[in-house]
This record gives C-alpha cells, sequence and structure tokens, in this order.
C-alpha cells in the first residue's frame, strides 16, 4: 500500500473514529500533496512515497517555526496545536537520524571529495542530504557539515 493510500485510510479512520484534529490534520496533508501533484504534472500517476516523505517533512518544518515564533510570543496554546499537528505528520516519515549517525555519513561523504572546504559547504549538504533522504533533518545536517569543515 502507498503512503498516500495509508494517509488517506488513516484520515477516514480517525473522521469516523471521532477524531476530529487527527482527521483535519490529515486532510489538510492530502490537499498539499494534491497541490504538488497539480504543480508537478503527476495528477494523474501521483507522487513516489519519497516525494510525499519530502511533502511531509516540508509540513512538519512550517510547524516547528511557527511553535518557535508562538513560544516567543508568549501563545503557548497555539504552539501546543502545532506541536500537536507535527506528531500527527512524523508517524508518516522515516524514524530520524542521531547527530552521530549523521557525523558519521558526513565523514563518509567528506572522505570521498578531495580537497574540500568551507566553500564546497553546499556540495557536501546536497551529497549527504540525497544519501540520507528525509531520515535527517537539513539544519542538522548543515550543522555537523560546517562543524567537520571547520576542523
Amino acid at each position: 500500500m502507498s503512503l498516500k493510500d495509508t494517509i488517506q485510510n488513516d484520515m477516514k479512520a480517525a473522521l469516523l473514529g471521532g477524531n476530529r484534529f487527527e482527521g483535519d490534520t490529515l486532510r489538510n496533508l492530502k490537499a498539499a500533496i494534491l497541490n504538488e501533484e497539480v504543480a508537478t504534472g503527476k495528477r494523474d500517476d501521483g507522487l513516489a512515497d519519497d516525494e510525499i516523505e519530502k511533502i511531509i517533512a516540508r509540513e512538519v518544518k512550517k510547524r516547528r517555526e511557527s511553535v518557535a515564533l508562538y513560544e516567543e510570543n508568549g501563545r503557548e496554546e497555539l504552539a501546543e496545536n502545532e506541536k500537536n499537528e507535527i506528531a500527527v505528520l512524523e508517524k508518516y516519515l522515516p524514524e530520524l537520524l542521531s547527530e552521530d549517525e549523521i557525523r558519521a555519513k558526513v565523514d563518509e561523504v567528506i572522505a570521498t571529495m578531495s580537497d574540500v572546504n568551507m566553500q564546497q559547504m553546499g556540495q557536501v549538504i546536497g551529497a549527504v542530504k540525497g544519501q540520507l533522504g528525509n531520515s535527517a533533518e537539513g539544519a542538522m545536517v548543515a550543522k555537523v557539515v560546517k562543524e567537520q569543515l571547520s576542523k
């Protein structure tokens, strides 16, 4: 079963089970997936699971940014709502790697490149994200790459 089908079935189950919050969160996610399908011209074929994971990761990132803004401005009730949505969405993402696992992959990528310096930080980040996909947050990868290149 594809990730899109899983999300659809979970949305139906949540709404039928009376869990309106989870159902609405998944409905919004389905809308984001549909928007991406239309924008990329894949409405008939649908998106692959890894493309859907990227959309989910992007939605989680948006919500994390909202949480930071809400907490900064003392709006805890709104921040809590966003945190709850993050919890619902993260169920559909692969397990995130630890900082040590990311560091090991960064070291591996740097070892394959010759004479790497801070000017090539973007290339290293791109190579690491290409290999790890959605199992690592971009901000964490960037932080580790910067640390490793400054040594």
